[in-house]
Protein backbone atom coordinates (compact mmCIF):
# COMPACT_ATOMS: atom_id res chain seq x y z
CA UNK A 1 0.00 0.00 0.00
CA UNK A 2 1.28 3.46 -0.75
CA UNK A 3 0.13 7.01 -1.44
CA UNK A 4 -3.60 7.38 -1.89
CA UNK A 5 -4.36 3.69 -1.51
CA UNK A 6 -2.46 3.42 1.81
CA UNK A 7 -4.56 6.13 3.41
CA UNK A 8 -7.75 4.90 1.76
CA UNK A 9 -7.13 1.39 3.04
CA UNK A 10 -6.28 2.62 6.54
CA UNK A 11 -9.48 4.67 6.70
CA UNK A 12 -11.49 1.76 5.30
CA UNK A 13 -10.04 -0.58 7.93
CA UNK A 14 -10.70 1.84 10.79
CA UNK A 15 -14.30 2.39 9.70
CA UNK A 16 -14.90 -1.34 9.40
CA UNK A 17 -13.43 -2.12 12.82
CA UNK A 18 -15.28 0.75 14.50
CA UNK A 19 -18.51 -0.61 13.06
CA UNK A 20 -17.90 -3.97 14.75
CA UNK A 21 -17.96 -2.77 18.34
CA UNK A 22 -18.29 -6.26 19.79
CA UNK A 23 -15.17 -7.53 18.05
CA UNK A 24 -13.28 -4.31 18.77
CA UNK A 25 -13.91 -4.68 22.52
CA UNK A 26 -13.00 -8.38 22.39
CA UNK A 27 -9.70 -7.64 20.63
CA UNK A 28 -8.86 -4.82 23.02
CA UNK A 29 -9.74 -7.01 26.00
CA UNK A 30 -7.35 -9.74 24.86
CA UNK A 31 -4.61 -7.18 24.19
CA UNK A 32 -5.08 -5.68 27.66
CA UNK A 33 -4.90 -9.12 29.29
CA UNK A 34 -1.73 -10.00 27.37
CA UNK A 35 -0.09 -6.70 28.27
CA UNK A 36 -1.01 -7.11 31.95
CA UNK A 37 0.21 -10.72 31.93
CA UNK A 38 3.58 -9.77 30.48
CA UNK A 39 4.23 -6.45 32.25
CA UNK A 40 1.94 -6.21 35.27
CA UNK A 41 -1.40 -4.51 35.83
CA UNK A 42 -0.21 -1.01 36.74
CA UNK A 43 -0.44 1.38 33.77
CA UNK A 44 2.10 3.66 35.42
CA UNK A 45 4.80 1.00 35.07
CA UNK A 46 3.62 -0.80 31.93
CA UNK A 47 3.86 1.34 28.78
CA UNK A 48 2.23 -1.28 26.56
CA UNK A 49 -0.73 -1.61 28.90
CA UNK A 50 -1.04 2.16 29.25
CA UNK A 51 -1.28 2.62 25.48
CA UNK A 52 -3.84 -0.16 24.99
CA UNK A 53 -5.98 1.13 27.85
CA UNK A 54 -5.85 4.57 26.25
CA UNK A 55 -7.08 3.06 22.97
CA UNK A 56 -9.83 1.22 24.83
CA UNK A 57 -11.02 4.44 26.47
CA UNK A 58 -10.98 6.23 23.11
CA UNK A 59 -13.19 3.43 21.77
CA UNK A 60 -15.59 3.96 24.72
CA UNK A 61 -14.91 0.53 26.15
CA UNK A 62 -16.60 0.32 29.60
CA UNK A 63 -14.26 0.80 32.56
CA UNK A 64 -15.47 -2.46 34.13
CA UNK A 65 -14.44 -4.35 30.98
CA UNK A 66 -10.98 -2.78 31.10
CA UNK A 67 -10.57 -3.64 34.79
CA UNK A 68 -11.70 -7.24 34.27
CA UNK A 69 -9.32 -7.68 31.32
CA UNK A 70 -6.40 -6.44 33.45
CA UNK A 71 -7.37 -8.79 36.27
CA UNK A 72 -7.52 -11.74 33.85
CA UNK A 73 -4.02 -10.91 32.72
CA UNK A 74 -2.62 -10.68 36.23
CA UNK A 75 -4.47 -13.82 37.31
CA UNK A 76 -6.74 -12.08 39.83
CA UNK A 77 -9.78 -13.50 38.07
CA UNK A 78 -9.93 -16.72 36.02
CA UNK A 79 -9.81 -16.61 32.24
CA UNK A 80 -8.79 -18.70 29.25
CA UNK A 81 -5.12 -18.73 28.29
CA UNK A 82 -4.55 -16.39 25.32
CA UNK A 83 -1.80 -16.81 22.74
CA UNK A 84 -0.36 -14.35 20.23
CA UNK A 85 0.27 -15.97 16.85
CA UNK A 86 1.27 -14.83 13.37
CA UNK A 87 0.26 -16.51 10.12
CA UNK A 88 1.46 -15.84 6.58
CA UNK A 89 -0.49 -16.27 3.37
CA UNK A 90 -1.32 -15.04 -0.10
CA UNK A 91 -4.37 -13.18 -1.34
CA UNK A 92 -5.33 -13.15 -5.05
CA UNK A 93 -2.86 -11.35 -7.31
CA UNK A 94 0.17 -12.66 -5.42
CA UNK A 95 -0.40 -10.23 -2.54
CA UNK A 96 1.40 -11.20 0.66
CA UNK A 97 -0.46 -11.16 3.98
CA UNK A 98 0.79 -11.17 7.56
CA UNK A 99 -2.09 -12.09 9.85
CA UNK A 100 -1.86 -11.32 13.58
CA UNK A 101 -3.99 -13.45 15.88
CA UNK A 102 -4.89 -13.40 19.57
CA UNK A 103 -6.75 -16.57 20.48
CA UNK A 104 -7.58 -19.11 23.17
CA UNK A 105 -7.75 -21.88 20.55
CA UNK A 106 -4.94 -21.91 18.00
CA UNK A 107 -6.36 -24.92 16.13
CA UNK A 108 -9.62 -23.05 15.52
CA UNK A 109 -7.76 -19.91 14.48
CA UNK A 110 -5.56 -21.76 11.97
CA UNK A 111 -8.53 -23.63 10.52
CA UNK A 112 -10.61 -20.46 10.12
CA UNK A 113 -7.76 -18.56 8.45
CA UNK A 114 -6.94 -21.42 6.08
CA UNK A 115 -10.60 -21.86 5.12
CA UNK A 116 -11.13 -18.12 4.57
CA UNK A 117 -8.05 -17.76 2.38
CA UNK A 118 -9.02 -20.80 0.30
CA UNK A 119 -12.58 -19.54 -0.23
CA UNK A 120 -11.22 -16.14 -1.33
CA UNK A 121 -8.76 -17.61 -3.82
CA UNK A 122 -5.66 -17.35 -1.65
CA UNK A 123 -3.67 -19.78 0.46
CA UNK A 124 -1.89 -20.19 3.78
CA UNK A 125 1.91 -20.54 3.57
CA UNK A 126 4.56 -21.99 5.84
CA UNK A 127 6.13 -19.75 8.51
CA UNK A 128 8.87 -17.53 7.10
CA UNK A 129 7.68 -17.74 3.50
CA UNK A 130 6.71 -14.05 3.41
CA UNK A 131 8.16 -12.51 6.55
CA UNK A 132 11.41 -11.56 4.78
CA UNK A 133 9.45 -8.98 2.75
CA UNK A 134 8.22 -7.11 5.85
CA UNK A 135 9.82 -5.12 8.65
CA UNK A 136 8.34 -5.03 12.15
CA UNK A 137 8.09 -1.32 13.03
CA UNK A 138 6.00 1.19 14.89
CA UNK A 139 3.66 2.92 12.44
CA UNK A 140 1.53 6.03 12.98
CA UNK A 141 -0.88 7.64 10.53
CA UNK A 142 -1.61 11.27 11.40
CA UNK A 143 -4.06 13.48 9.42
CA UNK A 144 -2.64 16.64 7.84
CA UNK A 145 -4.85 18.94 9.94
CA UNK A 146 -3.82 17.34 13.26
CA UNK A 147 -0.40 18.99 13.53
CA UNK A 148 2.04 21.25 11.68
CA UNK A 149 4.75 19.30 9.89
CA UNK A 150 7.65 21.08 11.60
CA UNK A 151 6.10 20.48 15.03
CA UNK A 152 5.51 16.81 14.30
CA UNK A 153 9.06 16.32 13.04
CA UNK A 154 10.53 17.84 16.19
CA UNK A 155 8.37 15.72 18.50
CA UNK A 156 8.76 12.50 16.53
CA UNK A 157 12.50 12.67 15.88
CA UNK A 158 13.21 13.53 19.52
CA UNK A 159 11.17 10.48 20.57
CA UNK A 160 12.99 8.04 18.32
CA UNK A 161 11.19 8.17 14.95
CA UNK A 162 13.19 6.76 12.05
CA UNK A 163 11.22 8.16 9.11
CA UNK A 164 8.40 10.63 8.48
CA UNK A 165 6.60 10.45 5.13
CA UNK A 166 4.29 13.22 3.95
CA UNK A 167 1.60 13.24 1.27
CA UNK A 168 -1.67 15.03 0.54
CA UNK A 169 -3.57 13.06 3.20
CA UNK A 170 -1.17 13.39 6.09
CA UNK A 171 1.89 11.91 7.76
CA UNK A 172 3.15 8.37 8.16
CA UNK A 173 5.64 8.09 11.02
CA UNK A 174 7.82 4.99 11.35
CA UNK A 175 10.03 4.00 14.26
CA UNK A 176 11.96 0.98 15.58
CA UNK A 177 10.00 -1.37 17.86
CA UNK A 178 12.02 -0.23 20.87
CA UNK A 179 10.90 3.39 20.38
CA UNK A 180 7.21 2.69 19.76
CA UNK A 181 5.78 3.26 23.23
CA UNK A 182 7.99 6.30 23.87
CA UNK A 183 6.89 7.83 20.56
CA UNK A 184 3.23 6.98 21.17
CA UNK A 185 3.40 8.68 24.56
CA UNK A 186 5.11 11.77 23.09
CA UNK A 187 2.49 12.11 20.35
CA UNK A 188 -0.38 11.69 22.83
CA UNK A 189 1.21 14.13 25.31
CA UNK A 190 1.36 16.73 22.54
CA UNK A 191 -2.37 16.34 21.96
CA UNK A 192 -1.91 14.96 18.44
CA UNK A 193 -4.67 12.58 17.34
CA UNK A 194 -3.66 9.63 15.17
CA UNK A 195 -5.85 7.97 12.59
CA UNK A 196 -4.12 4.77 13.65
CA UNK A 197 -1.02 3.62 15.51
CA UNK A 198 0.35 0.13 16.01
CA UNK A 199 3.30 -2.19 15.84
CA UNK A 200 2.99 -3.03 12.16
CA UNK A 201 4.53 -5.25 9.52
CA UNK A 202 5.68 -2.71 6.93
CA UNK A 203 6.41 -4.16 3.46
CA UNK A 204 9.83 -3.76 1.86
CA UNK A 205 8.37 -4.00 -1.64
CA UNK A 206 4.87 -3.72 -3.06
CA UNK A 207 2.66 -5.71 -5.42
CA UNK A 208 1.02 -3.31 -7.88
CA UNK A 209 -2.70 -3.94 -8.43
CA UNK A 210 -3.90 -2.29 -11.64
CA UNK A 211 -7.05 -4.38 -12.22
CA UNK A 212 -10.30 -3.46 -10.42
CA UNK A 213 -11.46 -7.09 -10.20
CA UNK A 214 -8.23 -8.19 -8.55
CA UNK A 215 -8.36 -5.19 -6.21
CA UNK A 216 -11.89 -6.17 -5.20
CA UNK A 217 -10.78 -9.75 -4.48
CA UNK A 218 -7.81 -8.58 -2.40
CA UNK A 219 -9.93 -6.19 -0.32
CA UNK A 220 -12.59 -8.90 0.11
CA UNK A 221 -9.94 -11.30 1.38
CA UNK A 222 -8.66 -8.79 3.92
CA UNK A 223 -12.21 -7.92 5.04
CA UNK A 224 -13.14 -11.60 5.48
CA UNK A 225 -10.01 -12.28 7.51
CA UNK A 226 -10.61 -9.25 9.72
CA UNK A 227 -14.15 -10.51 10.34
CA UNK A 228 -12.75 -13.60 12.08
CA UNK A 229 -13.01 -13.38 15.88
CA UNK A 230 -9.41 -14.46 16.47
CA UNK A 231 -7.81 -12.12 13.91
CA UNK A 232 -6.39 -8.93 15.40
CA UNK A 233 -4.81 -7.31 12.33
CA UNK A 234 -3.98 -8.05 8.71
CA UNK A 235 -0.94 -6.46 7.06
CA UNK A 236 -0.31 -6.64 3.32
CA UNK A 237 1.97 -5.46 0.53
CA UNK A 238 -0.55 -4.45 -2.13
CA UNK A 239 -0.49 -1.12 -3.91
CA UNK A 240 -3.80 -0.33 -5.58
CA UNK A 241 -3.43 1.98 -8.57
CA UNK A 242 -4.61 5.54 -8.05
CA UNK A 243 -6.96 5.17 -11.01
CA UNK A 244 -8.97 2.52 -9.16
CA UNK A 245 -11.72 3.79 -6.87
CA UNK A 246 -11.24 1.74 -3.69
CA UNK A 247 -14.58 2.93 -2.33
CA UNK A 248 -16.31 1.19 -5.21
CA UNK A 249 -14.63 -2.22 -4.88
Amino acid sequence: MSGHSKWATTKRHKAAIDAKRGKLFSTLSKDISLAARDGGGDVNFNARLRLIVQKAKEANMPADNIKKAIQKGTGEVPGASIEELTYEGYAPGGVGLIIEVTTDNKNRAASDIRSTLTKCGGNLTSPGALMFNFQRMGQFFIPKDAVAEDNLMEIALNAGAEDIKTDDDGFEVLCPIAAYYTLAHAIAAAGIECLSSELAYVPNSLVKIADADVAAKVLKTVDRLEDLDDVKMVFSNFDIGDDIDTAAV
